[in-house]
């Protein structure tokens, strides 16, 4: 009786030593995306503008797990400015032709608080930018995350037309959404 009595208590020790080192999959926290949201806004001498690309992708992130990554390829193409010439613009000024497609890639991504914290790697034409701690903020139906930046930092030229009349400013904001699996 004492025999089984200290094996059960040396089991009991043993498993609480063990506890954490559960499988990554079996009750840690993670994010289950159904859809993707990029918008590139910002300001021409006409007014604002709003471009966007929506589209389904569906992924798993799990967020204690070592390979707690998204990655996910952005067709320049599909974007949509709400007016043909302002989608031609657009296209034209990120090389769509040249550069069919943009990259963004999430790593790392951890909880902070009650948003999130990655690194994101986005391509965009031939150039690739590293952001080190973004900050994706949890909403209820998705998560997201804005960059601001200058066309000139991705060596883009902003659009001009009617001999100068319109001219897009530099800055640009570009917002990611990630929106989840309820």
């Amino acid at each position: 009786m004492k025999r089984l009595f200290l094996n059960l208590i040396l089991g009991l020790v043993f498993f609480s030593f063990l506890g954490s080192t559960k499988p990554t999959f079996l009750g840690d926290p993670l994010l289950m995306i159904n859809k993707i949201k990029i918008e590139i806004t910002g300001v021409s001498t006409v007014g604002k503008y709003n471009c966007s690309n929506t589209f389904s992708k569906t992924d798993t992130v799990y967020l204690n797990s070592k390979n707690n990554n998204f990655n996910t390829e952005i067709k320049m193409t599909d974007f949509d400015c709400g007016n043909k010439i302002m989608t031609k613009d657009l296209q034209g000024t990120v090389k769509a032709k040249k550069f069919p497609n943009s990259t963004v890639f999430l790593s790392d991504i951890k909880p902070c608080g009650k948003n999130y914290k990655c690194n994101l790697t986005f391509l965009i034409t031939n150039k690739t930018l590293k952001y080190k701690d973004f900050i994706l903020y949890n909403a209820e139906d998705k998560i997201h995350g804005s960059l601001n930046l200058n066309f000139s930092d991705i060596e883009l030229v902003p659009p001009v037309k009617m001999a100068g009349l319109i001219k897009v400013k530099d800055e640009i904001v570009i917002n990611f959404s990630l929106y989840k699996t309820p």
